[in-house]
């Protein structure tokens, strides 16, 4: 199949997650034997090598709200492609590639990672109302009814009525080829003298909960549990709060962000990878756990053990006891006591080797992506029937 994919608010190369999933899932398609054209931001660097077909194409002033304004250039290059299937990556403001998808015909294929619907109290919707016809809420709306596939790894994000068969529930991954155990490179940071090290890497924002990790390594010192430290790695808002929270601590070390090729070394170096997700701390989460968290997948791709919060779906992710230590995020001291248990290098030994298992059985990118090819043809099959 011909493929054009649309996520031009996403930087590729880049650190973020969402640059790490569009670069996955084109390059997953595009190893299957289909031909992807992929329509993003162009980082710094060039793409890695592969059969993907880079087409830069930024939002306009780098806005991913001004989106939509791109609906005639990427109409235009469909146009010319003729693709058999168009996906776009969702966003409120988005649905330039679905639009081309249903004039063209094209069977449409809308990745949906962030909710649809608003959340209770949202200022958006507050706003959608005082407009009196909700225009945002029926524009995602007719962009969920023009898809032939929904993909998301979260139903309680989308709009009642979608019928089953159109919607793909897929979690992200991780590349079970690259985040392996025993790899024997050169890790990008200096490893603190510890004798347990934790990882947190990802966003810097509130929700993620970095300073969660920094506060219980603080609370394990003092209590004379030096040994156990951890490395920081990514960029984001609460950086700064982060770096002083955790500042006069060597055991704590803060890199910033990182190339995400470099990951993989980065978590050879470490014993164990922590997501303190705090869920109160970000009200759409009141609709539920709809991240699919790249964090926790590369973790376990590692062979790490997984620390987390045991809230909402997180224990469908990573079993308690089995792949990872999942603590009581309303108990302050959790944490930490869990941390304190990955000490025990039996313990982590065990830990790891489950969730590597399970995540070349569940989470891999390949997994994914032949999961999607999948529910495209259903889809074909859908449209020849009808």
């Amino acid at each position: 199949m011909r493929i054009l994919y649309s996520a031009i608010d996403q930087m590729v190369p880049g650190t973020k997650g969402g640059s790490v999933h569009v670069t996955a899932v084109a390059e997953g398609l595009a190893a299957l034997g289909h031909e992807v054209h992929a329509l993003v931001t162009p980082g710094k660097e060039r793409p890695r090598a592969s059969a993907v077909q880079w087409i830069a194409m930024r939002p306009p002033l780098g806005s991913s709200h001004l989106r939509l304004t791109r609906s005639s250039a990427i109409a235009d290059l469909a146009a010319r492609l003729q693709p058999d299937v168009i996906m776009e990556r969702y966003h409120n403001f988005g649905g330039e590639a679905i639009v081309a998808a249903d004039a063209l015909g094209a069977i449409a294929v809308l990745e949906v990672n962030a909710p649809v619907i608003d959340h209770p109290g949202s200022r958006k919707a507050w706003l959608d109302r005082a407009l009196l016809v909700q225009p945002m809420r029926r524009w995602r709306q007719r962009l969920c009814s023009l898809a032939d596939v929904i993909v998301t790894p979260q139903l309680a994000v989308l709009p009642a009525g979608i019928p089953a068969n159109r919607v793909a529930v897929l979690e992200w991954g991780a590349d079970t080829d690259r985040f392996r155990p025993g790899l024997c490179v050169p890790a990008p940071f200096t490893r603190p003298s510890v004798t347990t090290l934790a990882v947190f890497a990802g966003a810097f924002r509130n929700w993620h909960g970095a300073i969660h990790l920094v506060r219980a390594i603080k609370a394990l010192h003092a209590r004379g549990r030096t040994g156990i430290g951890a490395v920081l790695i990514g960029d984001g808002p609460e950086l700064a709060r982060v770096r002083e929270e955790a500042s006069g601590v060597p055991a704590i070390l803060i890199t910033g962000a990182q190339p995400h090729d470099a990951m993989p070394a980065a978590l050879a170096a470490a014993d164990v990878g922590v997501a303190p997700f705090d869920l109160g701390a970000h009200a759409a989460l009141s609709l539920g756990f709809y991240w699919s968290p790249l964090k926790i997948f590369e973790y376990m791709a590692a062979g790490l053990p997984v620390i987390a919060p045991r809230s909402d779906r997180i224990p469908s992710l990573v079993e308690n006891g089995r792949e990872g230590i999942l603590y009581d995020p309303r108990d302050p001291d959790a944490l930490a006591a869990a941390l304190e248990q990955m000490t025990d290098s039996r313990l982590r030994a065990s830990l790891g080797a489950a969730a590597r298992e399970r995540a070349v059985r569940d989470y891999s990118w390949s997994a994914h992506c032949r999961a999607l090819e999948g529910a495209i043809v259903q889809a074909r099959a859908r449209r020849r029937t009808a």
